[in-house]
């Protein structure tokens, strides 16, 4: 687990306004998390997430007191673009790299909560699944629906996938999931405000890539 746990994300103020330098220092240890599941399919995903970090940390880096929330660089953005806004810039950068998080999120969240196919108890093949389904695959069209069908049959054994996580340190299924869970709490309240971030400002899109 020491993937997740070396840089855990930090708690949300009460006014849930997401700090960008911390938030940016958070998410670029996140694409190695798409080396864990095996197939070379999730590679987009990876470099996608790591694509987007780079143009919302170029964004950020011209003017840090300017954009230093997430929310501040979307209403900047706004003004600057007009009608061309949300599809531009760091908006939409962010757009797609909040899909890729909450990929992750559903993920773990599946395993700590014990879903499995009982056929096969030691194959995240539901996980990545359900993970898929529900932050991703309405924005892919078919053929990109088609490579991701066929990387699920190469997801790798649960054992293998926590040791991956864990830097090759042998841990307990159980102890994994513990830290998991821990990991999990700020995680999951960051991608949730970002996602009720994009609802408020109606900057959410829905074409299909």
């Amino acid at each position: 687990m020491a993937l997740l746990m070396e840089n855990q994300f930090r708690e949300l103020p009460s006014d849930k306004a997401v700090d960008t330098k911390l938030f940016l220092n958070s998410v670029s240890y996140l694409p190695p998390f798409f080396d864990c599941l095996g197939s070379k399919v999730f590679a987009p995903i990876k470099s996608d997430i790591s694509g987007n970090i780079t143009k919302i940390r170029s964004v950020y880096d011209k003017d840090p007191v300017k954009y230093a929330t997430l929310q501040q660089i979307l209403e900047a953005e706004k003004e600057a673009h007009g009608t061309d806004w949300p599809k531009v810039g760091a908006t939409l950068a962010l757009l797609w790299l909040k899909r890729g998080l909450r990929f992750i999120q559903i993920l773990l969240q599946s395993l700590a909560d014990g879903e499995k196919d009982e056929n096969h108890p030691n194959l995240i093949r539901v996980n990545i699944t359900k993970a898929y389904d529900h932050a991703l695959k309405k924005y892919h069209g078919w053929l990109v629906q088609k490579i991701f069908k066929a990387a699920l049959l190469a997801s790798p054994y649960k054992s293998d996938f926590i040791k991956a996580l864990s830097k090759g340190q042998e841990v307990t299924e159980e102890d994994c999931m513990v830290c998991v869970r821990q990991f999990l709490v700020n995680y999951t309240a960051t991608v949730d405000a970002i996602y009720e971030m994009y609802t408020t400002l109606n900057a959410e899109l829905e074409y299909t890539v």
